[in-house]
């Protein structure tokens, strides 16, 4: 499957608006898991896209930045991973450790290259305050937000308006000679979402909250054990008899996601009963330092009395 001209416009152009949205807009939609969405219904296989834009999702669960920093692209990387695993039959997992982490990684310098050249606009804001533009300052703030955009948008449309040879060619020799790397890297694939879950977990009052950690563990281990045995007890009997139609879904993660759900309502409950107590014992302890100063200025005043009858 070649990439059209339309497909290839389209998703430069979502790219460029991921950084956008990042910046100005703010619409939760430059999140990994949308742009695999975006991706896959653009490339005509949203599921695939679904797919690696959750595991990049995942991946990045736990990463932040302060300041200035830059932090990977997982978007592009998405971008193009759901791409090239649609365009060239490349497997979900392989194309998230072979395109989209590489990907993500690589264009962290772009993200740089992006924040240095953006320096020139912010320096014409300035100039404009001074001269009280304020047409000025509009248009070049607006300005402003082309060398993120175009640090996206290059990248993501040289790879795709070139690169599919290349990833087909890969593609070849990962399920030929090189077959043992191409499971290397479907493993490393599989196991990304799990740092995710790690990096997020050392950020988070773990220790505080154990006891959730374990419930929620234990509760998907178990429903996740026999959702699988009924998927095969149904398979089975499909295999024994035709008249056997019915089909058994896998664990459901709408229930495990309502569970962690309702676990997180309760603590939520739990912690505003606590500040709602707070407030009511304040004004007691509040009221017994009152009553201790007063004591405190009862006693000076009768030392006081007592100092001075016996200086007459």
């Amino acid at each position: 499957m070649s990439f059209t001209i339309v497909q290839i416009l389209l998703l430069t152009a979502y790219s460029m608006y991921n950084i956008y949205d990042e910046l100005q807009m703010n619409s939760s939609l430059s999140q990994p898991v949308w742009a695999g969405m975006i991706s896959g219904l653009i490339m005509g296989d949203m599921k695939t896209g679904l797919i690696i834009g959750a595991a990049l999702q995942l991946t990045v669960l736990g990463v932040g930045t302060f300041g200035g920093a830059s932090k990977i692209d997982a978007n592009s990387g998405t971008v193009l991973a759901t791409a090239f695993s649609i365009g060239t039959g490349m497997k979900a997992a392989t194309a998230i450790a072979a395109i989209g982490v590489p990907v993500a990684a690589l264009l962290t310098s772009f993200d740089i290259l992006a924040r240095f050249t953006n320096t020139y606009f912010q320096h014409q804001v300035d100039k404009d305050i001074e001269n009280f533009n304020y047409k000025g300052i509009e248009r070049h703030t607006v300005m402003g937000a082309l060398p993120w955009c175009l640090s996206r948008g290059i990248p993501v449309f040289l790879a795709l308006a070139l690169g599919q040879g290349v990833v087909k060619t890969m593609v070849t020799y990962l399920n030929g000679d090189l077959q043992w790397l191409n499971t290397g890297l479907q493993t490393a694939g599989a196991t990304l979402p799990a740092v995710g879950f790690a990096i997020l977990l050392h950020y988070l009052p773990v220790k505080k909250h154990f006891a959730y950690l374990i419930l929620g563990f234990t509760i998907t281990a178990l429903l996740s054990t026999v959702f699988t045995n009924i998927q095969a007890l149904g398979t089975g009997l499909g295999a024994a008899s035709k008249a056997f139609t019915t089909t058994f879904n896998a664990l459901p993660m709408l229930a495990i996601a309502l569970i962690g759900g309702a676990f997180a309502l309760l603590e939520y409950k739990k912690s505003m009963a606590k500040l709602t107590a707070t407030p009511a014992a304040g004004p007691k302890n509040s009221g017994s330092e009152d009553e201790d100063e007063d004591e405190d200025d009862e006693i000076e005043d009768a030392n006081g009395e007592v100092d001075g009858d016996e200086e007459e």
